[in-house]
């Protein structure tokens, strides 16, 4: 816990003190661009392009980073959660009018949650974001949202039948910036699947994933204070 605690403040420090320089970068960059651009030549205007976009892609990952971090670091604020409600909710929210044309979208009948709904709403929007991006490269997209019982325990899922991934990397996908895609294939930072999982960790749950090579994932969490069958 001490050495959580000592990383969280680390990332923290680091993050902050790293948005400074990195919007000089970017700004020195669009004025070179903007005040020197006709003396420079295709090339050095790309590569102008390069350093901005670059730049912009640390300071995400410095978001993302400070997400993590206060995500370990805010108190919990139980109080009853209407599961279905904000999953659709995040539906609305994230998928564009092009992904509705292409997405079945599912959701079944979850049941209700004791949570921090800030938090939890983290864990929808980044599995719910994820299943719709790594679903982007088809043409008819299957989303379904569902929650079965297992015992005690209320298993809450998101499918897709997306891009997948390979069983012996599944370790990899709850890690800081582990990605197991590209980023020229598919946009990201590799943080969003560690802040699901330290919210589910909080929450007295756990959370795992299923996946199968260009057939699609599912990612399932559980959650201490679900009710229901």
């Amino acid at each position: 816990e001490e050495a959580n605690r000592e990383l969280d403040a680390f990332a923290y420090s680091v993050s902050h003190d790293l948005r400074a320089p990195l919007r000089a970068i970017d700004g020195f960059a669009q004025i070179l661009v903007e005040d020197y651009g006709p003396t420079l030549d295709d090339e050095g205007r790309r590569l102008c392009g390069v350093v901005s976009d670059s730049a912009r892609d640390m300071g995400r990952l410095i978001d993302d980073l400070l997400a993590l971090s206060r995500v370990g670091r805010a108190a919990l604020k139980p109080s009853a959660v209407d599961m279905r409600r904000m999953a659709a909710q995040m539906f609305a929210e994230l998928a564009t009018a092009a992904d509705r044309a292409r997405l079945d979208v599912r959701v079944a009948d979850l049941p209700e949650a004791t949570a921090d709904p800030a938090l939890m709403r983290l864990v929808w929007q980044n599995l719910i974001g994820n299943a719709i991006k790594f679903t982007s490269k088809r043409e008819h997209a299957v989303i379904e949202v569902s929650a079965t019982r297992e015992g005690r325990d209320v298993v809450y899922s998101v499918r897709d039948n997306g891009a997948g991934f390979d069983m012996q990397y599944a370790g990899k996908l709850f890690g800081v910036f582990q990605r197991l895609h590209s980023v020229q294939d598919f946009e990201g930072t590799g943080v969003g699947l560690a802040i699901v999982q330290r919210i589910v960790h909080r929450h007295g749950g756990r959370v795992w994933a299923e996946g199968r090579p260009g057939e699609g994932a599912a990612f399932f969490f559980t959650c201490a204070g679900s009710h229901g069958a």
